[in-house]
């Protein structure tokens, strides 16, 4: 496999006078750098081969980063009509790129290379809807005149960059979770420090070049490398930082929320998904869907369908069909066009989700499908008569492991569904419209698909948790509200 080389951040020539190689190096203050903490290679997550190396920035570097994004914010203003054509020329060059982006997403993050083309595909599309937004940001007219003694008076808000917003993000979408946080923070005046997952930092260096060639004021946009237990306190004890928004595991997301102080946060943290099938549902459908959902990207999506709860009446029938979808799935190289469900983002994360289905099965639970593990690659599993306590069902175990729970009244699905600490998405498979939309009312969490899987999302919807899944709202809209500050002006005519 080759993929395309470039200069600057991205590719550097190697000590020994060797070929070039991709090396994800920090963009601090208009310039490309060394870490001053050495590098780390990046690995192929289906062979294990080093595929590259990144930069680890020291605090010295970190801080630099943040003070550069301030003064880059103080010093120069892009107006709205200017983060619109910037945004659309970094979409125009994404799509130019589709194909690169999609070998590196495979590459670094092991995401089959027809996922991986989608996942690039729709990082244009954030940027696209985040440079629409640009456009249309705006507050609203507050019609103080109706209040008693106010009558020559008016009032409206309008909506104002908070300043240095810091992106923090997650391995298991390497582009489109990197463009969720730059596009919408850029369309809304801000500047950006990010920090993209240690395991997949190739994607987004690659990326800030594209932003530099669309026009990109230098300082808007700092790139920093290393592990998050080492960066992150750094990130969080700088006062410059205005908002954070972060991807990632709940312990980590409460952690950061305890540490900000009043700062404004933006998290979307983890979930175990459920999805309900209904007695009346299109079964095929549903199993279709269902399969998608848990199995491709190997489960590594906080959306994906954890807890299935089935109907009785059906849950043969629909567990029949689900095994025939889930055997109809490729297992293995991700850079094969083929193949659909490809390995999870490391051997030690396979071997663990193993341990939890091996846990399962010894506490009573049955194998009706895969548990079989070859290195990094864990295949679609799918267990039945599982307990709550099980960790398969309380815990995220984000890997290719689903549960079947059969129940016989939709009550006792709901109360089941919402028995957790989570409660990101979810899903609901029935023709009872009064039933559908009762349940969309009752079950706690930020989205619900009728018709659909949990894991079903478009990048211009409202996203967010609730509970444990985070708070804060994703979407381009709707996080350039969360990225700016509402602020109300009134007026005297008299």
């Amino acid at each position: 496999m080759t993929i395309p080389s470039h200069t600057r951040g991205f590719v550097a020539p190697r000590a020994d006078g060797g070929p070039r190689s991709r090396r994800a190096r920090l963009f601090v203050d208009g310039a490309w750098i060394d870490g001053a903490g050495g590098t780390r290679p990046v690995l192929d997550k289906y062979s294990g081969e080093t595929i590259g190396e990144v930069d680890q920035a020291s605090r010295e570097q970190v801080d630099g980063a943040v003070a550069a994004a301030r003064r880059s914010f103080e010093r120069t203003v892009l107006d709205p009509q200017q983060r619109y054509a910037l945004l659309m020329n970094t979409a125009a060059l994404l799509e130019q790129h589709r194909s690169e982006f999609a070998a590196l997403i495979t590459a670094e993050g092991g995401m089959p290379i027809a996922d991986a083309t989608a996942e690039a595909a729709r990082a244009t599309q954030t940027f696209i809807v985040s440079a629409e937004e640009a456009k249309r940001l705006s507050g609203e007219v507050v019609p103080i005149e109706s209040a008693p003694g106010h009558a020559h008076r008016m009032a409206f808000t309008i909506r104002v960059p908070r300043g240095v917003v810091c992106g923090i993000t997650s391995f298991n979408s390497p582009l489109n979770v990197v463009a969720h946080k730059i596009a919408p923070a850029l369309a809304a005046g801000n500047t950006v420090v990010l920090k993209p997952a240690d395991v997949t930092p190739l994607s987004a260096t690659r990326l800030f070049e594209l932003l530099l060639e669309a026009g990109c004021p230098p300082g808007h946009i700092n790139l920093i490398h290393g592990p998050g237990p080492e960066l992150g306190p750094w990130l969080v004890e700088n006062p410059d930082i205005a908002f954070f928004t972060f991807t990632g595991g709940t312990n980590v997301g409460l952690w950061l929320r305890e540490r900000v102080g009043l700062r404004p946060v933006a998290l979307e943290l983890g979930s175990i998904s459920p999805t309900i099938v209904c007695e009346d549902a299109d079964l095929d459908r549903a199993a279709t869907r269902c399969a998608a959902s848990r199995f491709r990207r190997a489960g590594q999506m906080c959306t994906s369908t954890q807890r299935l709860f089935v109907h009785s009446d059906v849950v043969e029938a629909f567990t029949l069909r689900l095994v025939q979808a889930v055997r109809a799935l490729k297992v293995g190289d991700p850079h094969d066009a083929a193949t659909d469900v490809g390995p999870m983002i490391s051997e030690r994360e396979a071997v663990r989700a193993e341990s939890w289905v091996r846990e399962a099965v010894a506490g009573g639970a049955r194998l009706v499908e895969g548990g079989r593990r070859e290195g990094a690659l864990l295949y679609p599993t799918i267990l039945a008569d599982v307990q709550r306590s099980m960790r398969v069902m309380s815990e995220e175990i984000f890997a290719p492991v689903l549960s079947i729970v059969p129940f016989t009244s939709f009550d006792e699905a709901l109360e089941a569904v919402n028995a957790t600490p989570f409660g990101l998405a979810a899903g609901l498979f029935t023709r009872d419209l009064t039933r559908a939309l009762s349940a969309a009312r009752r079950i706690h969490v930020g989205v619900v698909h009728l018709n659909e899987a949990s894991s079903s999302r478009a990048d211009l919807i409202p996203f967010a948790g609730v509970k444990q899944s985070g708070v804060g709202r994703e979407g381009p809209k709707y996080a350039m509200n969360e990225m700016t500050e509402e602020r109300l002006i009134t007026i005297s005519l008299t």
